[in-house]
């Protein structure tokens, strides 16, 4: 059992003992109890942590959830003080005497509860007064008491903005008894201890004015003068070098003191109980105690105005004013919890801390700005100072300027009008004088730059200043940086509920889905909407989703009074210069939501360097999001208003939109079978695994570019998309996505009025069903690429839609069909020197005669179509066919030979990323290795690229499954391991889909049968 400081064990009286200093813990009595998973430990804390206060269902969420709350809201947390009663109450005590109480929209903590925190405070106070009154050894006790009670970090595990606001808490706390701890030591003589203590920068941080001092004492406590010093003069340095800064006041003094060997003044007085007197030139025992105002505590402790501070005459003639300018605060922020422990979190008090905050516009700065400073005002009791500094809501002529701003901050805190200097400098020296003995909060509104912000900070340790703009500040050094992201949707649909009430949100929940989302997320947003439905009382949700639906009213739709998301939006592209502009206007028609900096390169005509920079100027100005390192998007209702501002130029805007949707039909060409390369542009991509790379970065969106394409009346474009995308998405498995662009681009093909793009859209249509095992559509679309290939007289079309029909024809055994069709189109293939449709003529002629028997015919065909493939270029081709020639070597008898064309195989497949394909050669391989081992090898990495295969690859998923254990199987059994081989063919007849190839279920059977004897 663990027990307190003070030996007594914890919770013998049979109370309550919660620990939380470290891994939450909770005793009755003797008996320890399970709370369970981390989030119900903080449900606990976050009750037990406010005494006997109510606390809301909206703060439990927010304080243990944060930005990411349950999906079913509020209603999870009865499960959760059910599963705490449970653990903590008396057993049938029943809810009206259970130790959490239920009402008024929250929960409480109703009984008597030892807290290790409530302890600690009690001996912080404890350590405080004792050194105080100058007894050091008790001050010392408390302290390392203290200490003793913290067993890791505190609330160790806990998730949610609630405990991690209180751990920082505590943790300053325990670094704050540390230092005292530390100050009691060094006034008992025990310097080594302090030095010990501070030997590694995590304990003394070499910036820590306060730590840095009381390492200068104790080596001047052990007689180091020079050490002390030296220790002095490489703070200074460093100080300036890094911040610019000097010492404080009290370290200069403390300098002074050493240089003057003023022993009490740098070591202070011993303890009273006793404790030994200093060595090495410290004062002797009984030289008195340290006083609070002393050089001593002021190196150490910070205060509110250190002795070296020059007042002002108006301030000295006039008190200080205590000032409140925040606007009312508009009271419950959904969704912020983590941005508002960020920007309230504990702060050291020896210097100013400054925070900001970036979005884009209507995303709620102004909101959490003010919300985090009423949840700060109590710790700034010398004032808080509000001002909006207007750069985006007004011309630049009319905003304030840093004179006007800080003669203006002069009066609030009650300088007298003549003693306001009328020059820049002179202001911002009589600011930071009227400020540097005050703990101040400074709000900062809508700024622009960090020019703006640097004049205007205050001088006074402790004081904060909170700071917001749509352009990120990365020249000011903030101390903590926050970036506001657009709500999720649970939280928008809350929104919406609290403005338009729960009868209507419930009437039609679906709908109220649809506004959320077609708002965005935008806080403006969706208060403009709640705002318009309040009212209007006869218009439902669905009715403002309907009206919203339609692009170009989107905007329009989402103005009320003098509150408007399209002007938010044009204020901040008013602040962008002329080329942003016109960078920010193209970006609305980029051909998918998300992106990176080749899109906007080619739309723009510059290089992908200077994108990257056009870009990331778009991000500080919070025009553009950045959802991951090097991916950019505009938001839903930015890109309208980008597309409304590209409109009004739209030769321009279309232009660039058929330089975007050209870099993806040449991606597309460049990771394609067929080898054609992209007419127009210049290469832009370095091989066909760079552009795959790029297809795959582009992710589900790149489906809907063909229709996006056809919607804006490039058909032809969007046909071409549709083609050169079709093997992309074949060798990745997304038939899905596949079939999605393709059914788009047949669409287009038809408007266009091609036959020709119409037979290239209907023959990709019929791989893709061939792919997926439907013969008979696939069959329909070639002989609909057969009839328009044929109205237009194109030989080598004509040849491909034969092909593919006579590749029907071999999967349904008619092979004697198969090779006079193949005799028919190979002469026009060639002469359209058609290197890819020659390669899979030869392959299909290959594979009828290998069937037939006609083993040396078929070998020269395969030798023939790998010649083809190779004039190709095209890695999966070739690879296609060197495992047709590894199978006419190996019914040849010519091991060696089919290891050897495998083992290239193997090489392209790796590099070009094919994993079905790598499966078989691997699988063949197997089937060919000297011994057992290196065949079970082969075998078994066939097995583990095929587990990574997708699904929707069926039906050569399970095909593929049944081939590798089929030969696996083979090689137990010629090496006599009946019993595996028997499981191997067991486990492949058995699998869900073996039924749909039956040819190769009956080539298992009879090896079955054969290892069984029969």
């Amino acid at each position: 059992m663990i027990r307190d400081d003070v030996g007594v064990a914890m919770g013998e009286s049979g109370e309550l003992h919660v620990a939380i200093l470290g891994p939450v813990q909770v005793w009755r009595g003797d008996r320890e109890a399970a709370i369970g998973p981390v989030r119900r430990q903080a449900v606990l804390a976050a009750l037990v942590l406010r005494g006997s206060r109510l606390v809301s269902y909206e703060q439990l969420i927010d304080g243990v959830w944060g930005d990411k709350p349950p999906p079913t809201g509020r209603r999870v947390l009865p499960s959760y003080v059910y599963a705490l009663r449970r653990a903590l109450d008396v057993p049938s005590v029943g809810q009206d005497g259970s130790v959490i109480r239920g009402g008024s929209g929250g929960y409480r903590f109703a009984a008597p509860v030892r807290l290790d925190t409530a302890r600690l405070t009690e001996l912080s106070v404890g350590t405080g007064r004792l050194l105080d009154a100058g007894d050091t050894s008790g001050a010392l006790a408390d302290a390392e008491q203290g200490l003793r009670l913290f067993r890791g970090e505190p609330l160790a595990g806990l998730p949610g903005p609630y405990a991690s606001g209180e751990r920082q808490r505590l943790l300053v706390e325990r670094r704050s008894l540390q230092k005292q701890r530390l100050e009691c030591l060094l006034r008992l003589g025990r310097g080594s201890e302090v030095l010990a203590d501070l030997a590694s920068p995590e304990a003394a941080p070499p910036l820590d004015e306060p730590v840095q001092a009381l390492k200068i004492r104790a080596l001047y406590g052990m007689g180091r003068q020079g050490e002390a010093l030296a220790a002095y003069e490489g703070l200074r340095r460093r100080l300036r070098e890094e911040l610019g800064a000097a010492p404080s006041a009290a370290l200069r003094e403390l300098h002074a003191a050493v240089l003057r060997h003023d022993d009490k003044a740098v070591i202070g007085g011993s303890g009273t109980n006793g404790g030994s007197g200093t060595s090495g030139g410290s004062a002797s025992p009984g030289a008195g105690t340290a006083s609070k105002a002393s050089t001593v505590d002021a190196a150490w402790r910070p205060r509110a105005a250190p002795p070296s501070v020059s007042v002002s005459v108006s301030a000295q003639a006039r008190s200080p004013r205590t000032v409140n300018e925040l606007p009312g605060n508009a009271g419950k922020l959904m969704g912020r919890g983590a941005e508002v422990a960020t920007l309230t979190a504990p702060a050291p008090d020896d210097g100013v801390m400054v925070a900001t905050v970036d979005g884009p516009a209507g995303v709620g700065k102004t909101s959490l700005l003010v919300h985090a400073a009423w949840t700060l005002r109590p710790q700034h009791p010398d004032g808080v100072l509000f001002l909006d500094l207007l750069t985006h809501h007004s011309p630049a002529g009319d905003r304030p300027m840093t004179k006007r701003l800080l003669q203006r901050l002069l009066r609030t805190l009650g300088t007298a009008d003549a003693d306001i200097p009328q020059d820049r400098d002179g202001l911002i020296a009589a600011w930071r004088d009227v400020t540097s003995g005050r703990r101040l909060l400074l709000v900062l509104d809508d700024v622009g730059s960090a020019a703006q912000v640097r004049p205007l900070l205050p001088a006074g340790p402790g004081s904060r200043v909170l700071v917001a703009g749509r352009h990120r500040l990365t020249g000011l050094d903030a101390d903590r940086c926050v970036t506001l992201e657009p709500l999720p949707t649970n939280d928008s649909i809350w929104l919406l509920r609290r403005l338009i009430g729960g009868a209507r949100s419930d009437a039609d929940p679906e709908a109220v889905k649809d506004l959320a989302r077609l708002c965005g997320g935008l806080p403006l947003a969706l208060r403009i909407a709640g705002a318009r439905l309040q009212h209007r009382p006869s218009w439902t949700p669905a009715h403002l989703a309907a009206r919203m639906a339609r692009e170009e009213r989107r905007l329009g739709e989402l103005s009320a009074g003098d509150r408007s998301v399209e002007a938010a939006f044009h204020m901040s592209y008013e602040q962008l210069n002329q080329a942003r502009q016109r960078a920010f206007r193209l970006l609305g028609h980029a051909p998918t939501p998300e992106f990176d900096a080749w899109t906007p390169a080619v739309m723009l005509g510059v290089g992908v360097d200077e994108a990257e920079i056009v870009l990331e100027e778009l991000y500080d100005a919070s025009l553009v999001l950045q959802p991951g390192p090097g991916r950019y998007r505009l938001h839903d209702l930015v890109r309208v208003h980008a597309r409304k501002l590209a409109d009004v130029r739209p030769e321009e805007a279309a232009q660039a939109r058929r330089r975007a949707l050209e870099l993806y039909v040449q991606a597309g060409r460049l990771t394609s079978d067929d080898g054609r390369a992209s007419d127009g542009d210049p290469q832009r991509f370095d091989s066909a695994r760079d552009a795959a790379r790029w297809l795959d970065a582009v992710g589900a969106d790149l489906a809907d570019v063909p229709r996006y394409a056809a919607a804006h009346g490039e058909d032809v474009l969007a046909a071409e998309l549709g083609v050169a995308l079709r093997d992309y998405f074949l060798h990745h498995d997304r038939y899905d996505e596949g079939r999605t662009a393709l059914k788009s681009a047949l669409r287009a093909a038809e408007r266009s009025g091609d036959p020709a793009l119409r037979a290239q859209v209907a023959a990709s249509l019929g791989l893709l069903d061939y792919q997926q095992g439907r013969l008979a559509e696939g069959g329909d679309w070639f002989r609909q690429a057969l009839k328009s290939a044929r109205e237009i007289g194109d030989e080598t079309l004509v040849a491909l839609a034969l092909t593919g029909l006579a590749t029907q024809d071999f999967l349904q055994g008619q092979y004697d069909t198969v090779t006079a069709t193949m005799d028919e189109v190979l002469p026009a293939l060639k002469r359209a020197n058609d290197a890819w449709g020659e390669s899979l003529a030869l392959a299909l002629r290959s594979m009828s005669r290998f069937t037939q028997g006609e083993v040396r015919t078929a070998f020269a065909d395969a030798r023939a179509g790998l010649a083809a493939a190779e004039r190709n270029g095209r890695p999966i081709p070739i690879s296609q066919r060197l495992i047709g020639l590894a199978d006419g070597h190996e019914a040849l008898g010519e091991r060696a030979e089919a290891r050897a064309v495998l083992l290239r195989s193997e090489a392209l497949l790796r590099e070009a990323g094919d994993p079905l394909l790598l499966a078989l050669t691997l699988t063949r391989l197997g089937s060919i290795a000297e011994d057992l081992g290196e065949a079970e090898r082969r075998h078994r990495q066939a097995l583990e690229l095929h587990a990574g295969i997708s699904r929707r690859s069926e039906p050569h998923r399970t095909r593929l499954e049944m081939e590798i254990r089929r030969r696996l199987g083979q090689s137990y059994a010629q090496a006599g391991a009946r019993v595996r081989a028997r499981r191997q063919f067991c486990a492949a007849l058995a699998l869900e889909r073996a039924a749909e190839h039956p040819e190769l279920r009956e080539q298992l059977r009879a090896s079955l049968a054969e290892v069984d004897g029969e």
